[in-house]
């Protein structure tokens, strides 16, 4: 970028101006009115960070000395090199890259542009040196270790020169095409999301929110609600095959998101894909939480929830036992309602799936690291000044576990490019923010991830019952996926050991499976067509490390093994019924149904009109009323191009969700 194109980014932020700061403003004005709540979020909070941050730790000098002579020295060949490309001319000679798989830095004016080199080098050198001198602390702990690591790699990425409007070429490259135009749009875009966001976090804008309608391009496939109580809906699906299986099956999504990440589009729904090969799906669609549901306990997802459902199925589909599947937090729901169910002698549970699950939270992932008995005061705060945890705060912290792709990079495109999200829906889903009552998550909180009392056996008491999951002796499949980050895929291993691992023939019921990819996107890989492929194996040796070693890798989708393990476990087949419901429960709505509904946001025309008169207030209905615009002529080197047709932009590779 030449001397006079600088200038000229610099007098179209000045025309601005009026926005920047009423933009501050009203951020001060939310932050003030706050109070408390403003500072609850654990990533917000910078003095509450450092106290979890500042346990005793030890540093060897020898080590931090080497690291910092070498810090030093490859600063100095920066400087040097830097120096020498001003002076030639010609590109700057590289003293340190971005790792394989960095795409932050793809511009080639951070290779050829002397300033812009500087600030990329200048940055991957700091961001080297703080992580060496984080691996040769010594803590007092491993999750002491891992979570400095990773409150350090948030502070490093936000660092980073591509997240700030003066040290990213592509951005000063818009500012001019766009005649500065880009600023005032990413200030608008700013606001919406700041008026979608809860006091704790901040919810970026990740999608196009008005590009998808539930029942029309989501969550299509054919149903009724024929069952619904405050806490869920249940909705069953209408057959497309002449004969289905006689023992029914219940889905259980996660209660912290929405259902339909499961019933995407025709060719990515699991639910979809399961009626056509035969099988009576049911599936909860669980209710968005308000203050209302402030008093709903852990135990009421058991009760009201999957006992419930599975009382309303046995009815409708006259049936003495049904397949249950769980997915993520849902899983956990089916394997504690199995554990009742038995200490009942109810056997109406015929085989259960878990869907990357975890029973045994000794290594929870990354999310792991929001919690501990520091920040669960906050945490509690929060909930309980709502009557629930906010759901957006929560998707806020699952998008900073890959915070690069699900938070800067749409900071990037939203805020400092003034573009618009693209239609994704995954993404939609990944934004589609659920609640969950206080009671209900703090119990979650304390007794799975921080005390891991689940896999004691009788250490939890739930619905009445002490929870055995080591004597549960019903048919179990197990699905983990290689990448995922929220649920390792070896602590599912663990997890799934556990079940019936007390009973007389320990584990010899329990199949577990590997697919490719992550939480999300290993999940939804369909059997036509799917990307990953996934691995078996028919024994469960003592570590998931044994198990892999020994396991055949089968080319495409788990759907298939699935499908085979679970017909074997469904009867015989039957000719389907139409006539979905019963004269008990007869039919309510067409699905989706209401609660998958709910949304968290202001409705976007609320939204707009904000932003709008904004907009009006600090620039007026002329923009050029505030500030002489620039020309092209004004430039120096006649670079400039012309204005640019603003277009949306295209994302290439599918982000992984946080939950």
């Amino acid at each position: 970028m030449e001397r006079g194109e600088q200038a000229q980014v610099m007098q179209y932020l000045d025309k601005y101006r009026g926005l920047f700061n009423a933009m501050a403003q009203e951020v001060m004005k939310r932050m003030m009115s706050g109070g408390a709540r403003a500072e609850i979020n654990p990533l917000m909070n910078t003095d509450k960070v450092m106290k979890i941050l500042s346990r005793s730790v030890k540093v060897d000098p020898s080590r931090l000395m080497q690291e910092q002579m070498k810090f030093l020295e490859q600063q100095i060949h920066l400087w040097q090199h830097t120096a020498e490309a001003f002076i030639s001319g010609n590109n700057p000679e590289v003293v340190v890259s971005p790792e394989r798989g960095d795409r932050r830095f793809k511009d080639e004016q951070w290779d050829s542009n002397p300033m812009f080199s500087y600030f990329k080098q200048a940055y991957l050198l700091n961001a080297s040196f703080l992580n060496n001198f984080v691996d040769i602390l010594e803590f007092e702990d491993h999750k002491t270790a891992e979570q400095v690591k990773f409150f350090t790699r948030q502070y490093i990425n936000s660092l980073s020169p591509t997240n700030y409007l003066l040290t990213n070429p592509e951005v000063c490259r818009d500012i001019l095409e766009s005649e500065g135009e880009c600023l005032a749009k990413g200030i608008d875009n700013f606001m919406r999301d700041l008026e979608n966001s809860p006091l704790e976090a901040f919810k970026i804008g990740q999608v196009d929110i008005n590009a998808f309608k539930l029942g029309e391009h989501l969550a299509t496939t054919p149903g009724e609600v024929v069952f619904e109580n405050d806490l869920f809906q249940l909705i069953q699906y209408a057959p497309t095959t002449k004969e289905v299986y006689a023992t029914p099956l219940l889905v259980v999504p996660p209660f912290i998101n929405k259902y339909y990440i499961l019933d995407l589009d025709e060719k990515k729904s699991l639910i979809r894909w399961l009626v056509g090969q035969g099988y009576q799906v049911f599936l909860m669609s669980w209710v968005n939480p308000t203050e209302d549901h402030a008093e709903k306990k852990f135990d009421h997802y058991i009760s009201e929830g999957v006992v419930t459902a599975l009382d309303v199925i046995e009815k409708i589909a006259d049936a003495p036992s049904i397949n249950v599947a769980g997915y993520c937090i849902g899983g956990t729901v089916v394997g504690i309602a199995a554990s009742v169910l038995q200490k009942r002698n109810d056997k109406r549970i015929n085989s259960a799936t878990f869907l990357t699950t975890l029973f045994d939270f000794s290594e929870p992932g990354e999310v792991g690291n929001y919690i501990s008995e520091q920040s669960y005061p906050m945490i509690e705060q929060s909930a309980k000044a709502n009557g629930y945890f906010d759901g957006r705060i929560l998707a806020f912290s699952f998008s900073l576990l890959r915070e690069n792709n699900l938070f800067w990079s749409f900071f990037i495109d939203n805020y400092l490019k003034g573009k618009d999200p693209t239609p994704f829906d995954i993404l939609y889903w990944n934004s589609d923010s659920t609640n969950i009552p206080t009671d209900a998550f703090l119990y979650y909180l304390r007794n799975m991830y921080m005390e891991n009392r689940l896999r004691e056996p009788g250490a939890l008491h739930l619905d009445g019952e002490s929870i055995h999951l080591q004597r549960l002796d019903v048919p179990t499949y197990a699905l983990a996926t290689v990448s995922d980050h929220i649920v390792l895929w070896q602590q599912a291993y663990e997890s799934a050991k556990l079940i019936g691992q007390m009973t007389t023939t320990p584990n010899r019921n329990v199949r577990f499976v590997l697919a490719g990819s992550g939480h999300v996107a290993g999940v939804v890989n369909p059997a036509d067509g799917g990307k990953y492929d996934h691995w078996v194996n028919e024994s469960l040796p003592e570590s998931a490390e044994h198990w892999l070693e020994s396991a055949t890798e089968v080319s495409g989708s788990w759907w298939k093994d699935w499908d085979q393990w679970l017909a074997s476990r469904s009867g015989e087949k039957q000719s389907a019924n139409a006539q979905l419901g019963s004269d008990e429960f007869p039919p309510i709505e067409a699905a989706p149904g209401r609660y998958v509904k709910v949304r968290l946001e202001k409705a976007p025309e609320e939204v707009i009109a904000q932003a709008q008169a904004m907009h009006k207030a600090n620039v007026g209905d002329n923009p050029d009323d505030n500030a002489a615009a620039p020309s092209s002529s004004q430039s120096d080197s006649g670079s400039v191009k012309p204005k640019a047709k603003r277009t949306r932009r295209k994302r290439t590779q599918e982000p992984e969700k946080t939950q």
